[in-house]
């Protein structure tokens, strides 16, 4: 790898930064921010960024923005305003979104004009039903339910918000003051306090009835629902890890590697039981706070009014969306930039993300978006070479990505031989959906052998692929095995990648992102890559050398 230092050059165009979309929600209990790096050829979205603050905004004694509540709220936006800088995200393809706390502030223009002041940022205030149409425009990024009629359910710090909707139109939104922290702030408050949630369900019934909510969704025959808040995605996480039993443990995952993202109403009774159990009797101590973290003190609230829910609305099932509001506001940003966006495309997709954010943590997730900005890269500069163009085409960067996302999702059981897990969970899960067999078994071959040996041409592996399969193969693979292996290199931007080719080969150009000296390939890395870059001439048959460009202090 070449290191070349030069404060004045850069060989990147802005086309990196104009693919960044990004969107804050300023909830109740917590600010979230989501950037996105989207293809505009086909409208398909990673996240490349997330970050949440619990900032919580309400109060149980006024309804303005304390002076503290706001001095968060600042810092939290100061924050996101940074991230956002350094990754250049075009100040178009940002939208701010505030909900029920701000929705309902006595010092709502105030608060805003504050922000705006401090920060240059503009917050949309929405309304309940917009709330509502956003979140369901999220879910349909994340669950492929465009032609079915869906329930969503959206728990809220300060509200909650109900929408059914069917092929991307809204046929019934409501927002109902329900919320995990105005609740638990008013009805769970002290120990031994079994008469303060029987409190708590007599209110959110009444709530319930007078809206008319439950008269309004008997109106539509629901195919499914759909929880789609942090506090729902929690629930299930504590019901699929074993939570109301005992048996929190990751490795329970690789029995249940076929289960998708949902849960019952018993299922959701006995967490109830356990919580509420621990509640009266003051036993939560650090197991709940360990698990359930910054959402332990609202957890007994948010089951308590979903399982009224599911009693009410006579919900039996429900399926649980990673996308919710933020991703709903980055889909209609992008509909506004690139024409034909189609809210329908992609179910394929999607069940890609659904597979890998059920086995991936956070920061496992973020190194195979990482992999997968690289292989990207990689795999358009290839393109651009016209002895290889007609190989590749663009469901092949479909296949790569989706590889990238799932190369490392066996990790959850342990590094050794997590490859060989992960090609088993993809055979053996049924979890892509939309997919052929040829198609899945080339993406479990990808992940299967994005490390470890190189794949031959006569390997038994291969023998179903026809030769033009075999070739194609190979070119994926190579491209993925030195995506994972430069994506180690923590200071390497993954956004300002540059393949180019002339008569000495192919040149791959990163821009280092430290703010001091640039630091050097760890040993071990280093050796690896030289691997890689023997098999890329071998299989391209052509040579390519790695160049990191770094400025003097970081300019």
């Amino acid at each position: 790898m070449t290191t070349v230092t030069d404060p004045f050059i850069s060989p990147f165009s802005d086309h990196h930064h104009n693919h960044l979309f990004a969107a804050i929600d300023l909830g109740t209990n917590s600010f979230k921010l989501r950037i996105v790096r989207a293809n505009p050829t086909t409208g398909r979205f990673l996240t490349i960024h997330r970050l949440k603050d619990p900032v919580v905004l309400a109060s149980s004694t006024t309804s303005a923005i304390s002076t503290t509540a706001q001095t968060r709220a600042i810092d939290s936006l100061r924050k996101f305003h940074h991230i956002l800088a350094s990754l250049a995200v075009p100040p178009s393809h940002l939208r701010l979104v505030a909900t029920s706390a701000i929705r309902e502030s006595s010092n709502q223009s105030e608060f805003i004009q504050l922000v705006y002041e401090t920060l240059g940022f503009q917050i949309d205030v929405v309304s309940g039903y917009e709330e509502a149409r956003l979140t369901y425009l999220g879910v349909l990024q994340f669950h492929p339910v465009y032609n079915r009629t869906v329930l969503t359910v959206d728990i809220g710090g300060g509200s909650t918000e109900f929408v059914v909707g069917l092929k991307g139109d809204v046929k019934l939104g409501v927002s109902l003051k329900l919320g995990h922290v105005t609740l638990t702030q008013r009805f769970v408050t002290n120990n031994n306090n079994n008469n303060g949630i029987l409190a708590m369900r007599e209110h959110i019934r009444n709530v319930v009835k007078e809206s008319g909510l439950v008269e309004k969704v008997k109106e539509y025959k629901i195919d499914v629902v759909v929880g789609s808040s942090g506090s729902i995605r929690m629930i299930e996480k504590a019901i699929f890890m074993g939570y109301s039993s005992d048996l929190v443990s990751e490795i329970g995952l690789m029995e249940g590697c076929r289960r998708d993202w949902k849960f019952s109403r018993d299922e959701l009774s006995g967490l109830v039981e356990k919580l509420c159990e621990e509640e009266s009797g003051g036993r939560e101590g650090g197991g709940r706070k360990g698990f359930f973290k910054t959402r332990s003190a609202f957890i007994v609230a948010a089951v308590v009014l979903l399982e009224e829910i599911f009693g009410l609305l006579g919900v039996e099932e429900m399926e649980v969306s990673g996308y919710a509001l933020g991703e709903g506001v980055i889909a209609e940003k992008l509909a506004e930039v690139f024409d034909g966006f189609d809210l329908n495309a992609n179910a394929r997709w999607r069940s890609v993300l659904r597979v890998a954010s059920r086995f991936n943590n956070k920061k496992r997730m973020s190194s195979a978006a990482a992999c997968a900005s690289v292989s990207q890269e990689i795999f358009t500069g290839l393109r651009k070479w016209n002895k290889i163009d007609v190989l590749l085409d663009d469901k092949d960067l479909e296949y790569l990505e989706a590889a990238c996302l799932l190369h490392n999702i066996g990790l959850i059981t342990g590094k050794k031989g997590y490859h060989k897990r992960s090609y088993h969970i993809i055979m053996n899960g049924e979890h892509l959906h939309g997919y052929n067999t040829e198609e899945v078994k080339l993406i479990a071959l990808l992940v299967r052998h994005h490390r470890k040996k190189f794949l031959q041409l006569d390997h038994n592996s291969l023998r179903d692929f026809t030769d033009e399969m075999k070739r194609k193969f190979r070119v994926l693979c190579i491209i993925i095995r030195l995506s994972a292996i430069l994506k180690q290199y923590q200071s390497l931007s993954t956004q300002s990648i540059q393949l180019s080719h002339s008569d000495e080969g192919f040149k791959l150009v990163f821009r280092d992102s430290s703010a001091n000296n640039v630091e050097s390939m760890p040993t071990d890395v280093d050796v690896e890559l030289r691997k890689e870059l023997q098999h890329f001439e071998k299989v391209v048959e052509q040579k390519l050398s790695v160049v990191v460009l770094s400025s003097p202090s970081g300019s």
